[in-house]
Formats: structure tokens, sequence, C-alpha cells
């Protein structure tokens, strides 16, 4: 399913001067930096933007996972080693993109599936910029 990002309604939250160690704990700071509003920190091209919810495990390596919601960016140009959603023969699919020897292919990212070459009648649709993951 594919939704249309809407960033009419911005929702600000406040944003922390102090970063989070993933290492070793420290003191919490009580400073606030300011407010972040997700739809512009993820949001480059609100028209060209769409949501895309992920099925399969095709991409584990490169830390998508079945369920993640994708950011997906129709404005952008693809380039190898973009991250795209892909289409082939009517159905969508997201893979790496790779220029390899003179020719293009789509890439899982996960070794139980093979490379192929992207065909003729394939039709990069959009750039995946962000994914996010509901760790509940």
């Amino acid at each position: 399913m594919v939704f249309a990002a809407d960033i009419s309604a911005g929702l600000l939250r406040p944003l922390f001067a102090s970063r989070v160690p993933a290492g070793f704990p420290s003191p919490a700071e009580d400073f606030v930096e300011g407010t972040l509003d997700l739809n512009r920190h993820l949001i480059d091209h609100p028209v060209a933007t769409f949501f895309l919810r992920v099925s399969g495990d095709s991409m584990v390596g490169a830390g998508i996972f079945a369920d993640d919601l994708l950011i997906v960016d129709r404005s952008l140009t693809a380039k190898s080693n973009d991250i795209v959603i892909a289409v082939l023969h009517g159905e969508l699919t997201v893979k790496r993109l790779i220029q390899e020897k003179g020719r293009w292919l789509l890439r899982a990212e996960n070794p139980q599936y093979p490379d192929f070459t992207l065909p003729e009648d394939a039709e990069i649709w959009g750039v995946v910029t962000n994914a996010i993951r509901d760790f509940r």
C-alpha cells in the first residue's frame, strides 16, 4: 500500500541537545535544544514523497525489515548504490540499484536472494530516503 506524504499539520517535538550514548551511560542533561518537526527533517520534497510498508526479508542486510515504513522520494534521480523502489512486471519491489560492467542490477541485501539484471521494461519508481521501524 502506498501513502502520500501530508505535511500540512506540523508536529513539533522537543529536541534535546545531549546525545544518548550507546556505550556506557552518562548523566542526563535537562537542556532542550529546540523543537524538531519530523516532516521537515525526513521529507525534502513533500509533493513527490510517499510511504510504503515493507514485506519480506530481502533487504535485512541494509537494515530494512518486514513492516518497516519506507520514505520514498520520487523526485530524486536514482544512482548506483541507492536503495530504490522498482516496478517489475507491474509490482513494486525494494532493492539496491547497482551499475556493474555497463549494466544495471537490482541487488537484494540478503544472500538468500540473487542479483538480477534490471529489465528494459522496468521502472525506477523512487529512491528510498529513510526507514522507520517500530520497536514495540
